[in-house]
């Protein structure tokens, strides 16, 4: 006879739970306080959310967020699909190891070790700071992570029907885009979000690497909490939050169908 899970164990995850996300429901909570101040509860308003959308400082840092977010998380989607299809099909290569170890230093490598060697390269070919170089920081960044959940999944791919598709004739390069390409769809979808969200939190990589007019949002809500907790913060923080959250449901719901689909 099976036992339920001891009150020990709610406990510890019910406690658990509320030391997650309570923060996070008091921030969406206080983004629609009507009082100035952060921590004192003046009734129920929008006025944070009609002030945000006059701040055009804190919706370009936004924007350019969101912009160097999809596009380094493309860049080291592909790179890392690459980096997987070489580490789990090409076999015992030469420099495999050198390449597996290059790949993988970011999970271990502090951020800020890794945001000024990225500084001083920049500095060294003579590459201006701005939006491109924090992109290409952010890709670095999370190619170790997409590499991972790409690497987990075609690792589990049986190669039978691959190998089918090219013994009829189908090129090799074909056969994995119209056979494994889309079995491993779900892992890729989930590589770019989280390579994605990572670049969305970003703060320490993007200080050292962005310059002039490359403003990301956390850079801005850094200097701004510096000076005072803004109400404002809590209303872009909740739109963050929002879009986050619809990115994953979104994805899960397609995952969901390809797999009834299949």
């Amino acid at each position: 006879m099976r036992r339920g899970p001891s009150a020990f164990n709610v406990a510890a995850i019910v406690a658990g739970l509320v030391f997650l996300y309570l923060p996070i429901v008091l921030l969406i909570l206080y983004s629609f306080n009507a009082s100035s101040l952060v921590t004192v509860w003046g009734g129920f308003s929008t006025r944070w959310y009609a002030a945000l959308a006059k701040d055009q400082q804190m919706l370009d840092a936004a924007w350019t967020t969101l912009r160097v977010g999809a596009i380094s998380a493309t860049l080291a989607t592909v790179l890392g699909v690459l980096a997987a299809v070489a580490l789990v099909r090409a076999g015992k290569f030469r420099g495999r190891w050198g390449l597996a170890g290059m790949t993988y230093a970011t999970l271990v490598m502090p951020e800020v070790i890794l945001g000024l060697s990225l500084l001083l390269l920049f500095v060294a070919v003579g590459a201006p700071r701005g939006f491109w170089t924090v992109t290409l920081s952010h890709a670095t960044l999370t190619l170790a992570y997409a590499t991972v959940v790409v690497q987990a999944r075609l690792a589990s791919i049986d190669r039978s029907l691959e190998e089918a598709a090219q013994d009829l004739g189908c090129p090799p390069a074909m056969a994995f885009l119209k056979i494994t390409l889309p079995a491993i769809a779900p892992a890729v979808a989930a590589a770019w979000m989280l390579a994605f969200t990572l670049s969305l939190d970003d703060l320490v990589i993007a200080s050292f690497t962005s310059g002039p007019g490359a403003t990301t949002l956390p850079m801005r809500l850094y200097s701004q909490v510096r000076l005072g907790v803004d109400p404002k913060i809590n209303a872009i923080s909740t739109l963050l939050i929002g879009l986050v959250a619809t990115g994953v449901i979104a994805a899960y719901l397609i995952q969901q169908r390809a797999a009834r689909r299949a």
